[in-house]
């Protein structure tokens, strides 16, 4: 008995040495502040007044009213979408700052609109090449997009003014820079937009998963390609107002492909039949 225990207490380590070799705790890194966001009442209503470019204006649920109802008043005027969200985010997203249940997050670069990408294509002397996002959520992909967009020679991008990201400030830094000379319009209905730019000789394009395959279709002139949101794809309705369909055959056993990278094939695709 006496060997055993002599025998555990020699192979026993010191709970000392123990406690010693423990991994120190580091503290978790502060987050990091944003510089996207204008916080409070009188500072939004100064942005506004001001004509600062915006993606969407933030207010605590159920804050409509008093100063705040201006001020949606106005950004509603500038059609600059209203989200009502918990306190909680609010708080989350200024780093628990007085944002008096007011924040606007303000847009990395004012929106160009669709007329500005038509008279680029001119004064470049070339056929429109307009990239459209129907719903992209997320802001890396949207930014990746642009940064794809400038690389292939397109002339703008075109976003809708709801259930999409904007041009925050995680799109422009996605983006590399590209978002500097990149025109993004953004327009309150998708399918409006494809017919006015229809009305002007473009041929619009949706890329789904039962379209042609890319590379049988011509994709020279005047052209728009749609690339629909993350989960759900072109919309029914913005689908049926294109004039073809295309997709990118699979060979693997995942059947599609981030956004970003299945609009990357197409654009340049695009951009070499152009040339």
């Amino acid at each position: 008995m006496n060997n055993n225990y002599d025998r555990d207490k020699k192979f026993r380590k010191n709970p000392r040495q123990d406690r010693d070799e423990r991994p120190e705790k580091t503290e978790k890194p502060e987050r990091q502040e944003r510089d996207d966001l204008i916080i409070g009442r009188n500072a939004v209503r100064e942005a506004l007044k001001a004509g600062r470019p915006a993606e969407c204006l933030m207010i605590q649920r159920g804050e409509k009213k008093g100063s705040v109802s201006p001020i949606v008043a106005q950004c509603i005027d500038m059609k600059i979408p209203v989200k009502e969200v918990d306190q909680k985010k609010l708080d989350f997203m200024c780093g628990h700052g007085n944002h008096q249940g007011v924040i606007l997050i303000a847009a990395a670069k004012e929106y160009s609109t669709l007329d500005d990408i038509f008279a680029l294509a001119e004064e470049r002397n070339e056929a429109p090449f307009i990239i459209i996002c129907d719903g992209l959520e997320d802001p890396h992909n949207l930014g990746a997009v642009i940064r794809s967009a400038e690389a292939a020679g397109a002339h703008g991008v075109v976003i809708p003014s709801r259930r999409s990201t904007g041009l925050g400030y995680t799109v422009g830094k996605s983006s590399a820079g590209a978002l500097e000379y990149m025109p993004v319009a953004r327009v309150t209905n998708i399918t409006s937009a494809i017919n006015e730019m229809k009305e002007k000789g473009v041929w619009v394009y949706a890329a789904d998963m039962d379209g042609k395959p890319y590379y049988e279709t011509d994709m020279s002139g005047a052209i728009a390609i749609i690339v629909g949101s993350e989960g759900k794809g072109v919309g029914r309705l913005v689908k049926e107002n294109a004039d073809v369909v295309v997709s990118i055959p699979m060979k693997g056993k995942i059947n599609s492909l981030n956004a970003s990278v299945a609009a990357s094939i197409l654009m340049f695709e695009a951009a070499k039949t152009r040339n």
